[in-house]
């Protein structure tokens, strides 16, 4: 697919941002829809269209109607899983509920693709391989995995009712520049943020559990990847699925020691109850998504210094 308009949902926000900058920057015509509860303006490139919006209303249409996209890039989305599990409702108004409203208006304007932002930390559950390969048994654990795994199906449906071409990615861990280090989630850039100002690191559990980091410019360039790449135009579920990681384990502990390594410093951990919901391990076999021409440029070091350095510059 040659460059068009693209529509980034969540595109204020940490790696919807990132994303809007890789398209921009091979040469698609950038809007970002941001309701701006979580996304900021400041995070927006120069050169991409900012609308203030919640994906939820029916105002969407008008956007729509008025730009003509060609692909909807959706990272609009709630994102906590402790908040999923405290309010399932709330998950699944953003998450299913804005899903389709954005899907009737892709179907009415005819657009060419929609670009799903899944979760691979959480729609397979705790597996029993590692790295999970994206074929691996879907068992989501969480109301905000179910309502991930849930839009994958609905995106099926739309695809086989309607014809709508769609790809979903499913992110291991993302962390990079412009992660919010006062959010409640991200747990790199909250790392970061106690390590600047000198607190203990709070570690939920024994510290054990693993995640496969994967740098947010290397998820950003997946987007892209995927947008202009030749997909299957029918198959199952997972024909149509990415996983985006790095294939390598890191336990939270293992996280700690190296950004204090990174940060010159050294602060004690404090460990507290482990949280309902979240997984022991996780991995993602990105067999396929690498076929397609895309490697992670950067290990875990570079990521987690270039992170570090950003929040540190931040706040100088």
């Amino acid at each position: 697919m040659s460059p068009g308009r693209v529509l980034v949902t969540g595109g204020a926000g940490f790696i919807g941002s990132h994303v809007c900058e890789r398209y921009l920057s091979n040469g698609w015509d950038v809007t970002a829809l941001d309701d701006l509860s979580t996304g900021r303006r400041s995070n927006v490139p120069e050169g991409v269209d900012l609308i203030h919006m919640d994906v939820r209303v029916p105002e969407v249409r008008d956007v729509f109607a008025e730009r003509r996209f060609d692909v909807v890039n959706h990272h609009a989305a709630q994102i906590d899983v402790r908040t999923s599990v405290a309010d399932p409702w709330l998950d699944a108004s953003i998450n299913l509920g804005g899903l389709l409203n954005l899907l009737k208006n892709a179907v009415e304007f005819g657009l060419a693709r929609f670009v799903f932002v899944s979760s691979g930390g959480v729609v397979y559950g705790e597996p029993s391989e590692l790295p999970t390969p994206r074929s691996a048994l879907k068992r989501p654990l969480s109301p905000y995995g179910v309502s991930k795994l849930s839009s994958e199906f609905y995106l099926q449906a739309t695809r086989e009712l309607h014809g709508l071409e769609y790809v979903a990615l499913r992110y291991a861990n993302v962390y990079g520049p412009r992660q919010d280090p006062h959010g409640e989630a991200g747990v790199v850039a909250i790392f970061c943020q106690r390590l600047l100002e000198g607190r203990p690191l709070t570690v939920f559990g024994d510290g054990e559990q693993t995640r496969d980091y994967v740098f947010v410019k290397d998820v950003a360039a997946a987007n892209l990847l995927v947008t202009q790449a030749d997909l299957p135009r029918n198959g199952d579920l997972d024909s149509v699925a990415f996983n985006v990681g790095r294939s390598t384990e890191t336990s939270v502990n293992g996280l700690a020691r190296t950004l204090m390594e990174v940060a010159g410093t050294d602060v004690p951990l404090r460990h507290e109850a482990a949280r309902p919901g979240e997984l022991l391990r996780s991995s993602l076999d990105c067999t396929e998504t690498l076929a397609l021409g895309w490697s992670p440029a950067y290990g875990l070091m570079e990521g987690l210094r270039e992170t570090y350095e950003s929040i540190a510059g931040a706040q100088a």
